[in-house]
C-alpha cells in the first residue's frame, strides 16, 4: 500500500511540476504563444490532417496535454557563457578559491560543460511557436491554393487570431468552398503526327474523365503518363515540357474546357531555332563495355565478341560468358527507344551485385542519314572479384543470459565467368543459460556453430526455355543453399542440415515471386534422454501421477532421493510403457484414472514429436507485394502469402518403390519418417504516416499447417508459437498458449495461428520516441494428434481464447538502426479463470520487459 501511495505522490507531483512551468517564459514582449489552432469549413469545425497540413505554424507538440519539449527548452538559459562567468564572478574571491582548489583549466572546461548542457537542452527541447501574422495570411493563400486546386475556384479562406491576457493565443481559420467546377470537355491539339497517333491509341488511359470534378493532381498525373508513353514508344528526345494544359470556365456553368497543346520540340541551328516533328528512334546498335573506367575513356579496347546483335567489348581479355552479359541487358537492336528498357538494364544489372552502377548513353547513328537510329553504349565497371566481411555480437534472451556471436563470410563473383555469386559463411556463438543440463560449473555452457553456402545465378536454370513466362526484365535468379548447423543447446542436442533449390522473380518494383522447388531439412537430435531434464513440468505431471499410483520403493523411483521422484530417463520411460501398455484402458495400478492414462498419452506424444528426427521434403511458394519506397517511407503496405507442401513427393517415391510400412502404418527413409503436411502463411502489414512523427502500424498474421498421410503432426522446426519481442509481448516467446493451457510447458507450439497487432508510434524528445501498442492472437492445435481440449480449436467459440496484450515502449533512433523496450500487460489472459481474466496482470511485477533491435513490423 505504501509503495502505491508513493507512486500516486510521484505522479501527482511530476505533474503538478509540468503543469506550472512557465509555457510563455521564451515568448517576448506583445508576442504570443500559439496555444492552439482550429479549422472551420461552412462555420463546421474539421480535423482533416490534409487541411491541418497546409498550415505553416503548428503548436507546441503535447504529450498527454502538456507541451513538455517546450518546458525543456525554457528551461535551457538564453546565453549560458555569460550567467556562467557573472556567477563566477560576483563575489570578489569565489573564482579564485574554485582556481585554487581545481585549477584555472578545469575552472573553465566547467563553464564549457555548463554551456554543453544548456546547448543539450536546446537541441531536445522545442522552441515556442510565437505567432507571426505573415505566416498566418501565407496559411491562408495556401489553403486557397489547396481548394482551387481540387475544383472549388471560389473559395474564401479568412482567419481570426484570438489573443489572450496571459500571452497565448489561438488561431481559427474559416473557409467557404462554394460550388466546385467539373471537367465537361478535353480538346487536343498536337502538332507532330506522330504524337497524335501515339496519342489517340492510348485515350482510355487518361486521367481526365469528363463529368470527374477537376483536380490539378489530375493534369498532373495526365502529363507524366502522357511523357511516360511518349518515352517508351520511340519518342527518344519528348520531354514533359512540352505537354501544356489550358482551362476554359467563362459562362460555362462550373464547367471547365480543357485544351491540351503539345507542340513540336524545338532544336537549336547556331543562333536561331526551328521546331521540328518528333520521330520514332530505333535502336541500330548496342555496345556493351565490361571493364569501363575514367582511366580507359580514351583507350580502344582489345578484345571483343558479337553475340545476338550485341557488340561486347573489353580493355583487357574479357571476363564474362556472352549470355551472361546479354542476359542482364533489355535494350535490343532493332527494336524502338524505351525508357522502360532502360530502367530494366539498370536494374538487373544492379541486381547482379557484379558490376558497379552501370552508364548507360545514347548517340545519334552518324551512319543514318535519316537521324531516327540511335546507338547505345553500356559502360560496366566490375566490382573486385573477392569480398570479405566479420561480424560480432552481443546477446541475451529468456533462456540465454549472456551470449557472444562470430563469424564471417566470403563472396566470390563471377564464379563461372557467368555472372554467378558464390557465398561461403560460418558462424559460431557460445552462451551462458541456468537451463542448460550438464552445464557444470562452466559459465558458457552452450555453443552453436553453423555454416552455409549459397550459389546464385542471373536466370532461371530451368531444361526448358520459360522466357515469355518468366522474362528477364524480371531479375530472375536461381539459388542452391546449402547450410549445416550443431547446437549443444539446453540438452537436447541438434544437428541440423538444409538444402534449398529455388527462384526468385520480381515482375515489378512492388512484387516479387519466390518458388521453392526443392527444400530439405533434416533435424537429428542428439541427446534425447536428456528430454525430461528439459521439459521439467511434462516431468513433473509425469512424476506427481506415479507418486500417487506406485509404491514408494518402486524401482521406477530414485532410491537415493529424499522424495519418491523418478529416475530420468529409465524410470520417466518405463512409467510411460507400463501405463499405456498393450491395453491403454488398463494401467499398473487401479488408481490410474482415465484423466490420468490421457494425461500420459499427452505427455508421451509432445515428447515423441519433440525427439523424434525429422526429413522435410517441401515445396513452396510465397508472393509478397510491398509498395514500400524507401527505409523513411512511412505510408505503405506490405502483404505476403505462402503456401508450402511436404513429403507428397517422398510418400509417391516410397509407393512406387513399394517400400513396407511401419506397424504404426508409415514409410520410412533413412529409418526416419518423413513429414506430410500443408501449410499456408497471411501476413498482412499497413502504416498510416499521420504526419509530425506520428505513425500508426498494424500487422495481422495467420497460419495453419494441416498434418496428413505420412504424419500426425508438424515438426517443431515448422510449427508456430506465440509471445516474445515481436509477437504478443505480453508473453514471453513460446509462453502463449496453446488456447487456454496457459502455456504450461517450456516451448509451447502449435499448428495455428492468429496475430493481430496494432501500434501508435509517436515522437518524444529528438531521437527518443514512444509507443502505444495493443497484441492480440493465440496458438491452437487443430487436426492434429493434441487431443487436449483446452489446447484444440474444435469450434468457432474458441475464437474468444484470443489473449490481449497491451502497454507502451520506448525506442531511440540511431538513423541506422534502432532500439527497442516494450512493456507489456496481460489485458485479457485466457488461460485465467472467466471473472480473472481482464486487467489481472496490470502492474509491473507481472509485467513483460522485451528489448529488441528495430520495429516489430
Amino acid at each position: 500500500m505504501k509503495q502505491f501511495l508513493t507512486k500516486i505522490l510521484f505522479i501527482t507531483l511530476t505533474t503538478i511540476f509540468l503543469i506550472s512551468c512557465n509555457a510563455v517564459k521564451r515568448v517576448p514582449e506583445n508576442d504570443y504563444l500559439l496555444e492552439n489552432h482550429k479549422i472551420f469549413i461552412d462555420s463546421v469545425k474539421t480535423n482533416k490532417p490534409k487541411l491541418y497540413n497546409q498550415l505553416y505554424q503548428k503548436p507546441n507538440t503535447k504529450l498527454l496535454g502538456i507541451p513538455i519539449r517546450l518546458h525543456i527548452y525554457n528551461a535551457a538559459s538564453v546565453n549560458q557563457d555569460s550567467l556562467y562567468q557573472d556567477w563566477l564572478t560576483r563575489k570578489p574571491n569565489r573564482e579564485k578559491r574554485m582556481i585554487n582548489f581545481f585549477s584555472k583549466k578545469q575552472v573553465d572546461r566547467l563553464g564549457v560543460g555548463l554551456s554543453g548542457i544548456n546547448d543539450w537542452l536546446k537541441k531536445t527541447g522545442e522552441a515556442p511557436t510565437i505567432i507571426d501574422e505573415s505566416k498566418t495570411k501565407r496559411a491562408v493563400k495556401r489553403l486557397q491554393s489547396y481548394y482551387w486546386n481540387n475544383g472549388w475556384f471560389n473559395n474564401k479562406v479568412d482567419y481570426k487570431i484570438n489573443r489572450k491576457e496571459d500571452k497565448k493565443a489561438t488561431i481559427d481559420y474559416y473557409i467557404r468552398p462554394n460550388s466546385p467546377y467539373f471537367i465537361d470537355s478535353l480538346h487536343t491539339r498536337i502538332e507532330s503526327m506522330v504524337a497524335d497517333s501515339i496519342y489517340q491509341l492510348n485515350t482510355e488511359k487518361s486521367a481526365i474523365i469528363s463529368g470527374k470534378q477537376y483536380k490539378t493532381l489530375d493534369i498532373e498525373t495526365e502529363r507524366e503518363r502522357l511523357t511516360t508513353l511518349y518515352r517508351n514508344s520511340g519518342l527518344f528526345h519528348f520531354e514533359k515540357e512540352y505537354i501544356k494544359f489550358d482551362a476554359d470556365t467563362i459562362n460555362t456553368g462550373h464547367k471547365v474546357n480543357l485544351n491540351l497543346l503539345i507542340k513540336n520540340r524545338s532544336v537549336a541551328f547556331g543562333d536561331s531555332t526551328a521546331r521540328i516533328p518528333f520521330k520514332v528512334h530505333k535502336i541500330s546498335k548496342v555496345n556493351v563495355f565490361t571493364d569501363y573506367s575514367y582511366q580507359n575513356r580514351n583507350k580502344k579496347p582489345t578484345d571483343s565478341m558479337f553475340y545476338r546483335g550485341y557488340n561486347i567489348y573489353g580493355f583487357d581479355e574479357i571476363q564474362f560468358t556472352r549470355k551472361a552479359i546479354t542476359n542482364s541487358i533489355l535494350i535490343n537492336p532493332g527494336e524502338i527507344y524505351r525508357d522502360s528498357d532502360k530502367i530494366f538494364t539498370y536494374n538487373q544489372i544492379n541486381n547482379l551485385r557484379t558490376f558497379k552502377y552501370p552508364n548507360i548513353q545514347y548517340d545519334i547513328d552518324p551512319n543514318d542519314p535519316s537521324g531516327e537510329n540511335l546507338i547505345a553504349n553500356i559502360l560496366l565497371t566490375p566490382r573486385k572479384k573477392y569480398s570479405v566481411n566479420t561480424e560480432f555480437d552481443v546477446s541475451t534472451s529468456s533462456i540465454q543470459a549472456f551470449g557472444v556471436g562470430f563469424g564471417g563470410s566470403l563472396l566470390i563473383r563471377n564464379v563461372f565467368k557467368g555472372a554467378e555469386i558464390l557465398e561461403i559463411s560460418a558462424r559460431g556463438s557460445i552462451g551462458s543459460s541456468s537451463d542448460a543440463v550438464d552445464g557444470g560449473e562452466k559459465f558458457f555452457n552452450i555453443s552453436e556453430v553453423a555454416t552455409d553456402v549459397k550459389l546464385s545465378f542471373p536466370k532461371i536454370l530451368f531444361p526448358f526455355r520459360i522466357n515469355k513466362i518468366i522474362p528477364k526484365r524480371m531479375s530472375p535468379t536461381t539459388n542452391l543453399i546449402f547450410g549445416m548447423n550443431v547446437q549443444q543447446n539446453i540438452g537436447l542436442d541438434k544437428t541440423n542440415a538444409s538444402g534449398i533449390f529455388n527462384y526468385r522473380w520480381k515482375p515489378n518494383i512492388t512484387v516479387t515471386n519466390q518458388f521453392d522447388l526443392i527444400n530439405v531439412q533434416y533435424v537429428r537430435n542428439l541427446r534425447t534422454n536428456n528430454y525430461f531434464n528439459i521439459y521439467e513440468t511434462s516431468f513433473n505431471e509425469l512424476n506427481d501421477i506415479a507418486v500417487r499410483v506406485l509404491e514408494a520403493d518402486s524401482p521406477l523411483f530414485n532410491p537415493d532421493g529424499d522424495t519418491p521422484q523418478l529416475t530420468i530417463p529409465t524410470g520417466a520411460d518405463q512409467f510411460i510403457i507400463e501405463s499405456l501398455g498393450a491395453s491403454p484402458d488398463v494401467g499398473p495400478d487401479p488408481d490410474l484414472t482415465a484423466e490420468d492414462l490421457q494425461e500420459i498419452r499427452n505427455i508421451n506424444e509432445r515428447k515423441i514429436r519433440l525427439t523424434e528426427d525429422n526429413l522435410i521434403f517441401a515445396s513452396s511458394y510465397t508472393y509478397t507485394k510491398n509498395n514500400r519506397e524507401n527505409l523513411y517511407d512511412e505510408d505503405f503496405s506490405r502483404f505476403r502469402v505462402k503456401i508450402e507442401l511436404a513429403g507428397n513427393t517422398l510418400n509417391t517415391i516410397a509407393n512406387i518403390a513399394g517400400l513396407k510400412k511401419k506397424s504404426n502404418d508409415r514409410f520410412e527413409i533413412f529409418n526416419v519418417e518423413f513429414s506430410q503436411y500443408a501449410k499456408t502463411e497471411l501476413d498482412y502489414i499497413k502504416h498510416w504516416d499521420l504526419g509530425r512523427k506520428n505513425i500508426i502500424a498494424f500487422r495481422a498474421f495467420g497460419g495453419i499447417a494441416i498434418p496428413y498421410g505420412n504424419a500426425n503432426s508438424i515438426p517443431f522446426a515448422r510449427s508456430f508459437f506465440g509471445g516474445g519481442p515481436n509477437d504478443n509481448r505480453a508473453w514471453l516467446a513460446y509462453d502463449l498458449g496453446p488456447g487456454s493451457t496457459g502455456g504450461r510447458n517450456e516451448f509451447n507450439e502449435a499448428n495455428l495461428k492468429i496475430a493481430l497487432n496494432a501500434e501508435y508510434r509517436y515522437n518524444i524528445l529528438g531521437s527518443l520516441k514512444g509507443a502505444l501498442f495493443i497484441d492480440a492472437g493465440n496458438i491452437w492445435n487443430i487436426l492434429d494428434n493434441v487431443e487436449e481440449e483446452e489446447a484444440v480449436f474444435s469450434r468457432l467459440d474458441d475464437i474468444q481464447e484470443i489473449a490481449v496484450g497491451s502497454g507502451f515502449g520506448f525506442r531511440y533512433d540511431f538513423d541506422f538502426f534502432v532500439i527497442r523496450l516494450d512493456i507489456g500487460f496481460k489485458t485479457f489472459n485466457p488461460a485465467s479463470d472467466r471473472d480473472q481474466r481482464w486487467f489481472k496482470g496490470y502492474n509491473f511485477s507481472e509485467a513483460v520487459y522485451n528489448f529488441g533491435i528495430n520495429y516489430p513490423f
